[in-house]
């Protein structure tokens, strides 16, 4: 582990720790996961990797008391029951109900108190039904993942355009960038406070931002071995800064 340089804190949450009866794509995760918090300490950050499920709603708050930033990362669908969704949806595998509820709370917590808060991917639809939002249980598979393939080969390469007037654009120069996504369900109705900033080729959401927080959430994977060189860093240095203003103000 890197010495932390900066003295920012950061705690990075997963689904579990263990997928018993998805050891593929338990790897597979992991090695994602593993990857973007390596990428945090090599920029600075002294991170705290968790599982929701593992220490449930009371541990995780208590994971995030003294830190700076908050990052919510990747892995199985959020049950439906948290955004008045229905069972049996096209699609459906294992549900953690005990990481749902303690990375919905983590959000929550996060917004009381001013926490700059990345979510990628499922931690990008955590963020929308924690602030009441909802999601469309099924897309079209086409340009959004691989099916039928080995989990190793679940991502495929997409564009995405994003809002001229977002944070987002800014911190990557452009409108339009070049993702790797592996998901069927995308952001619907807009939690309280959130906006679309980027889209997909299809016009579903990819991308949503706080209007007022320094909240952002990402569907793709930057974390991916194959996604764009750099884009994890961009998303990392953009949490930095917000939690650098924030330290000053304090």
């Amino acid at each position: 582990m890197i010495e932390n340089s900066t003295g920012r804190r950061l705690v990075m949450v997963e689904v579990t720790e263990q997928r018993e009866n998805s050891p593929a794509y338990d790897a597979y995760v992991r090695t994602m996961i593993d990857r973007a918090a390596a990428e945090a300490r090599d920029s600075g950050w002294d991170v705290n990797q968790v599982s929701a499920a593992d220490i449930g709603v009371d541990g995780l708050l208590q994971a995030a008391r003294d830190v700076d930033a908050v990052v919510i990362m990747g892995g199985e669908d959020i049950d439906p029951r948290f955004y008045d969704g229905e069972r049996g949806y096209e699609g459906e595998g294992e549900h953690f109900e005990v990481a749902d509820a303690a990375q919905i709370e983590l959000v929550r917590f996060a917004v009381t108190r001013g926490l700059p808060l990345l979510g990628i991917c499922r931690g990008h639809q955590v963020i929308n039904v924690a602030l009441g939002g909802t999601l469309l249980q099924h897309v079209d598979d086409a340009g959004h993942r691989n099916v039928d393939l080995p989990v190793e080969y679940a991502l495929v390469e997409h564009p995405v355009r994003l809002a001229v007037s977002s944070t987002l654009r800014d911190r990557f120069g452009s409108d339009h960038i070049v993702v790797q996504s592996a998901h069927h369900q995308v952001v619907d109705r807009l939690g309280l406070g959130l906006q679309a900033v980027g889209w997909a080729h299809d016009g579903h959401i990819e991308a949503i931002e706080h209007r007022d927080l320094p909240i952002t959430g990402v569907q793709w994977h930057p974390e991916a071995l194959l996604a764009p060189a750099g884009q994890l860093r961009v998303l990392l240095d953009g949490l930095a800064v917000q939690t650098d203003a924030l330290l000053e103000i304090a």
